[in-house]
């Protein structure tokens, strides 16, 4: 069954233009205009396997309508890639602090929008192959199945929380700066001041629960996992 990916753009002449080429390139399409209607068919049976959402739409933002895709549990892992033609860093930042895959700058070229709507798709259907299981306290890793359990109870986390998490532990004890974990889990290279990290680290931290304490908070720099339990009662 080929993957399902959801077209939201305002421009209909784009719309047919990505629907045309990406079906020649083996894609089911689906298609909205607006921001209501995309949150709307992002929900219909089947999911979209992945979601190409422009930035400026005539009744809401891309972004807001990134966050609601996110805030729906149904939904919350779906892939969605960001077209616009707004070039500016910090727009890019704000797509991806809004919880966006990939931020791709109008005008761009068909045949590499489809390799990174393939790059996203690979990530998130390929698990790591470490063959192994990480195990903190109540924390436990499973890094074949992309799992993470608290107490014996799964985790519902999204491919980047997952990262995110994975990092943080593997560099226990170790301070990572938010441009470095901007660098080594969105790829992103900047010197700009963003929100990114500190709002995905706090969905982490709520969906953690009683390992929410683990992560730790420098201030001003960035974010530090425990080297071991016994800073837990710190």
């Amino acid at each position: 069954m080929s993957d399902l990916i959801l077209i939201v753009d305002d421009e209909q002449d784009l719309v047919d233009t990505l629907s045309y080429n990406l079906k020649r390139s083996g894609f089911d399409t689906r298609c909205a205009l607006t921001g209501c209607e995309a949150v709307q068919l992002s929900q219909q049976e089947p999911l979209p396997d992945l979601v190409l959402l422009d930035f400026m739409l005539p009744d809401v933002l891309g972004t807001d309508v990134c966050r609601m895709i996110r805030q729906n549990p149904a939904t919350q892992d779906m892939p969605v890639i960001m077209l616009t033609a707004r070039g500016e860093e910090t727009d890019r930042i704000s797509g991806l602090e809004c919880g966006a895959d990939d931020y791709v700058i109008k005008p761009f070229s068909i045949r590499e929008l489809i390799l990174r709507i393939e790059a996203v798709l690979r990530r998130r259907s390929q698990p790591q192959q470490t063959n192994h299981i990480i195990k903190f306290g109540v924390l436990s890793v499973d890094y074949d199945s992309h799992e993470v359990f608290v107490n014996q109870k799964p985790l519902d986390l999204s491919a980047l929380e997952f990262r995110l998490l994975s990092y943080l532990l593997e560099s226990k004890g170790r301070v990572q700066s938010r441009n470095d974990l901007l660098s080594k889990v969105w790829d992103i290279h900047t010197d700009l001041q963003t929100r990114t990290v500190d709002v995905h680290v706090k969905r982490l931290r709520d969906k953690l629960g009683e390992a929410s304490n683990y992560i730790r908070t420098v201030r001003s720099f960035g974010y530090r996992f425990i080297q071991n339990l016994d800073e837990v009662a710190d």
